[in-house]
């Protein structure tokens, strides 16, 4: 897919993961709508890479709704990147009691439901343009993590809502293959962003020789750059892309 003129929406997009996909993007010369919770983070940089901002939860339909709008604005939405999501970490039966089962159904809403959210809206606008000379409408690309096969001790919720979108991938696919839609998910492995930002520097360092190569964290335009690939070639599809450097995550 040529992204040149396409319009494309990154949730997640105010920072770390969504922020370099949706600065490559816009070198590409995608027109780029960011959504995220903060809206002035958001503001700022999308006006940086000229693009445009839309703040709201990603599992609240109105509020992807409206970004939706706001992406078609700026021309054919035929790319949707779904980063937004959260990671706190709570034992199944800690020192302070059970797992909360509201924090567990908040971050399967976030993660999960939002991920899904974003893929019906997008792929109902997408299945309504009129084809590239591919036969190819749109490219949905969700992001899951390694946790989703390895979950470490305190990720059971974490881990859970990324399976579940690992396990929509396919069938989402199947799905929208009638309509030109491709659905791909990538999982990545450690990869430097602000939540690993806020880590201590010994315990930063100790994760960056986790990966067996390259022996050291991601960067987030390493994930931007095979959302790119994915975009590039239309064979990719229903499938989820491991991006961690032959990282298997251990017990804990």
């Amino acid at each position: 897919m040529d992204l040149a003129g396409i319009s494309a929406i990154v949730t997640g997009g105010g920072s770390g993961l969504g922020a370099a996909t949706a600065e490559a993007l816009a070198a590409a010369g995608a027109r780029v709508v960011v959504m995220d919770l903060k809206r002035e983070a958001v503001e700022a940089f999308a006006t940086r890479i000229s693009g445009a901002a839309a703040t709201g939860d990603v599992a609240d339909e109105a509020a992807v709704e409206a970004a939706l709008d706001a992406a078609m604005a700026l021309g054919p939405l035929r790319l949707a990147v779904n980063c937004a999501g959260i990671a706190p970490a709570a034992r199944v039966a800690g020192r302070q009691g059970p797992h909360p089962l509201g924090l567990f159904e908040q971050v399967l809403r976030v993660n999960l439901t939002g991920s899904f959210n974003v893929l019906r809206l997008a792929s109902a606008r997408m299945a309504a343009l009129d084809p590239l000379p591919t036969g190819e409408r749109g490219l949905i690309v969700n992001t899951a993590s390694i946790a989703a096969y390895e979950g470490q001790i305190g990720q059971c919720a974490y881990a859970a809502s990324k399976a579940g979108v690992v396990g929509m991938t396919l069938p989402a696919a199947r799905e929208l293959a009638r309509f030109g839609i491709r659905v791909m998910t990538i999982a990545p492995g450690l990869i430097e962003t602000p939540m690993l930002a806020g880590m201590p520097e010994e315990a930063r360092e100790a994760l960056g020789r986790l990966p067996l190569f390259p022996n050291r964290l991601g960067r987030p335009a390493e994930v931007a750059a095979l959302v790119l690939s994915i975009a590039a070639n239309p064979l990719l599809n229903g499938e989820t892309i491991r991006l961690d450097g032959a990282l298997r995550l251990t017990p804990s």
